[in-house]
């Protein structure tokens, strides 16, 4: 799907991927309403867009209330919604220290925020006949992750959930692409190491050993080119297809490799 002359929405806007992606929107002749929790850096976001091009609205990706708030405003702005980007996300608590309220947290941000999201805008896509849904997950959506539960079991749900939304409404003309990163220079990468928590720390450290660190605005473009083709999975770094074909391929083999990779992060021995 062409972007030009469509009406956009971003959660998480407010900097990182989301803000990136929003630069990138508007320089391809969309319309973008940038969200974000911390109202301020989203409207540091619009304010160096083109003047006309950008609203924004601070806002809780996973309250019904917030997304319909959103989805008013990019109407009463700039028209009908045609692109959602479900980007907000948080990394979470490492190993099962996470608390129910965490797990809660995670699970709301992570997953039920594309989940309700959908359910406002699917039905009114399909009166219309088209409408694409971008879900950021994450290469630990794919291959899960060293260090925190709740975030490398959210984003297989994210996964499995935008899956479930393309199989469901693909032939219907509602395209879903499901946006898988590894490591990119965004705040969200260095939680772990700075959370004081040693299955933290290795969570941060096996990214950055792992592959190459992209900046936002190089996934933005990486983004954008796989709309424009309609690709599903959206992989930034070309390794995570490798492994995840290695996983796929041998299962226990693969999980042997990561819990010696794990032991090796954390300066464990047998």
């Amino acid at each position: 799907m062409k972007v030009t002359g469509k009406v956009a929405v971003i959660t998480g806007g407010g900097g990182g991927i989301g803000g990136a992606l929003a630069e990138r929107l508007v320089a391809s002749g969309a319309k973008v309403v940038v969200s974000d929790l911390d109202p301020v850096s989203a409207s540091r976001v619009v304010e160096r867009l083109d003047s006309g091009t950008a609203v924004s609205l601070g806002g809780d990706a996973s309250k019904t209330e917030d997304i319909t708030a959103l989805i008013a405003l990019a109407e009463d702005t700039f028209g009908p919604v045609d692109l959602y980007f479900a980007n907000a996300g948080i990394s979470g608590a490492p190993g099962l220290e996470a608390s129910e309220a965490d797990w809660d947290l995670s699970i709301d941000v992570n997953l039920r925020a594309h989940i309700r999201a959908a359910q406002i805008l699917v039905p009114q896509w399909l009166e219309r006949g088209e409408g694409y849904f971008v879900s950021t997950a994450s290469a630990a959506g794919l291959l899960t992750q060293i260090g925190s539960a709740t975030y490398a079991t959210t984003k297989h749900a994210a996964v499995g959930f935008a899956e479930w939304l393309n199989v469901t409404y693909g032939d219907r003309g509602i395209r879903v692409s499901c946006l898988c990163p590894m490591g990119v220079n965004t705040k969200l990468l260095y939680e772990g190491q700075e959370s004081g928590n040693a299955l933290g720390a290795a969570a941060t450290k096996a990214v950055l050993s792992a592959g190459d660190v992209l900046e936002p605005s190089e996934v933005a473009e990486i983004v954008l080119a796989a709309m424009d083709a309609e690709q599903f999975l959206i992989l930034p770094h070309a390794t995570v297809l490798d492994m995840y074909r290695n996983k796929g391929a041998d299962y226990d083999r693969w999980l042997r490799g990561m819990r010696r990779y794990q032991k090796a992060l954390l300066g464990e021995t047998d």
